[in-house]
């Protein structure tokens, strides 16, 4: 049924119901969803029904059902005799089933909350208080006289069938786990050291263990009072042989013992119809009631010697054994089938995780690659706006250039100046001594379009009178050489600025040097030092 259900179909509430029930279970989805339905999806009712088990069929149903019980409290004769009586015997048998072992999870009475509404205490307060000075007056009596007490006591019998926790004076309610170690300091103090394999936790803690393990749960009931409680823990549950029994991983046998006089052992004593002491029951699982039910396979009351109890607790084991193994080889492959679903699962997120990084690691190369191609594109493109903004810069410097002066000119006025290009190309100029430095600069920038004007290329390209190229805005022309006088040696800077005239004198000659300056004047200055 669960394998037609669609869990999208299902609600937001049934969704979380279906959550909360399988982590606190831990069942299947196919074992979790009918459960969850006749329960109307209430998830309290579903975890109940789970832990203490759902009955076989409907209860009201069963009770329509079944025939109404014959009288057997009729007199015997020699018709309904011996052969009805066993045929009555063994239809009870084949009748006779497991019975459902209760989870018990008592309330501490330090948790209860019995507190009145105001207006019943205000009207009861008259009457605590009348009954408070009436209980001090007969206290203060029976103290003078103290056998009315006594003989109340045997009148009305009070003390025989009050709960063992509200006759034990001083012994104080405690949690569950408080409980069961007090039980098991006491029983250690009172019968000495032992090696009984006790839980050291509540019934609950025990119940719910023993099913999620598989285990047999024995339930010990012990009462102070009673005669027998002593012997029998002396010499059947202390004996040698039942504690190597219990003490047996092979026997998956799980003890949580109790004493009636703690209000948790007298919860599950009613629970469980204890009726004799000392008690002793056997829960397991039993699958063939239901899914999730524990019932009690076998009730030891009474005083038994040790190979009676050991036989009693092997034949109710044994007709066990056979439907724990069948569930626990059911759960073991539902264990390796979810292991196998969660190896698979981690395998595919990791192989997951690692295609998603090979394809982050493939984007970002991509994307580097684009990267890196359009800065070059970009820093191709600037290389080429710079060389044809510098083309027309000369080509607009070139015509602005001063022509040379004549021959005839004045001496005075005149500089000749020997430059000696990169290229060791020497080139003799006249300049008018009051240009400025630039001007030789601008002449050795703008030497081959000088060239090319004497040459007439200017002509066959359109003329002297051709439309120059327009020069980007933003650019900026920088020298990339340097003016060098050899000896003595001397730079003629640019941005020092002054005339031809004033700086280099009547004539002189020039090394054009590429490139920045700094490293050069660092080598001379090297060279100066060594030669000094």
């Amino acid at each position: 049924m669960a394998d037609e259900v669609d869990i999208g179909s299902l609600t937001s509430d049934q969704q979380l119901a279906l959550q909360q029930f399988m982590a606190v279970t831990d069942q299947e989805l196919k074992n979790a969803i009918p459960l969850l339905q006749r329960c109307q999806w209430n998830v309290q009712i579903a975890i109940a029904r789970f832990f203490d088990g759902e009955p076989a069929e409907d209860p009201v149903a069963a009770a329509a059902a079944a025939q109404p019980p014959s009288d057997t409290r009729r007199a015997e004769n020699l018709m309904n005799g011996l052969g009805s009586s066993r045929a009555s015997s063994t239809s009870s048998v084949r009748r006779a089933r497991i019975e459902p072992a209760p989870r018990v999870v008592p309330q501490p009475e330090s948790q209860v909350d019995s507190q009145a509404p105001l207006v019943f205490t205000l009207l009861w307060a008259p009457v605590g208080l009348l009954y408070s000075l009436l209980a001090r007056y007969f206290r203060f009596v029976g103290y003078l006289l103290p056998f009315i007490p006594r003989a109340w006591g045997r009148l009305t019998a009070s003390n025989i069938r009050s709960p063992p926790s509200r006759r034990s004076a001083g012994r104080r309610p405690l949690s569950p786990r408080d409980t069961a170690a007090r039980f098991i300091r006491e029983f250690s103090e009172e019968y000495g050291p032992n090696e009984l394999p006790f839980h050291e936790g509540g019934y609950a803690s025990a119940f719910d263990l023993a099913k999620k393990e598989l285990k047999f749960l024995l339930v010990v009931l012990v009462s102070p009072e009673h005669d027998l409680t002593a012997p029998f823990i002396a010499n059947t549950l202390l004996s040698p042989e039942v504690v190597s029994f219990l003490r047996d991983p092979a026997n998956n046998i799980l003890l949580w013992a109790g004493s009636v006089a703690d209000s948790e052992p007298y919860s599950v004593s009613a629970a469980l119809n204890c009726t004799k002491h000392p008690f002793s029951a056997l829960i397991v699982h039993t699958p063939s009631v239901s899914a999730g039910a524990m019932g009690i396979a076998a009730r030891l009351a009474g005083p038994l010697t040790p190979t009676q109890y050991l036989a009693k607790l092997r034949a109710a084991m044994s007709s066990h054994t056979e439907a724990l193994n069948r569930v626990r080889a059911q759960r073991a492959e539902q264990n390796a089938s979810r292991s196998i679903r969660s190896a698979q699962d981690s395998a595919y997120e990791r192989s997951l995780a690692t295609d998603r990084e090979r394809k982050r690691k493939a984007q970002e190369a991509e994307a580097a690659a684009k990267a890196a191609e359009k800065a070059a594109q970009e820093a191709a493109a600037a290389a080429e706006r710079y060389a044809a903004n510098l083309a027309a810069w000369k080509r607009h410097r070139a015509a602005a250039i001063h022509p040379e002066p004549p021959a005839t000119a004045d001496p005075k006025s005149v500089v000749r100046i020997s430059i000696r290009l990169p290229d060791a190309q020497r080139v003799v100029r006249r300049f008018n001594a009051a240009d400025g430095i630039e001007e030789v600069y601008a002449f050795v920038e703008c030497f081959e379009v000088l060239q090319q004007q004497q040459t007439g290329e200017e002509a066959r390209d359109g003329g002297a009178d051709a439309a120059l190229p327009v020069v980007d805005e933003g650019f900026k022309h920088e020298y990339g050489f340097r003016l060098v006088s050899p000896m003595p040696r001397e730079v003629f800077e640019v941005e020092e600025g002054g005339t031809v005239g004033s700086r280099i004198g009547r004539s002189g000659n020039l090394i054009v040097e590429m490139g920045g300056g700094d490293d050069d004047d660092d080598d001379d200055d090297d060279d100066d030092e060594g030669r000094r």
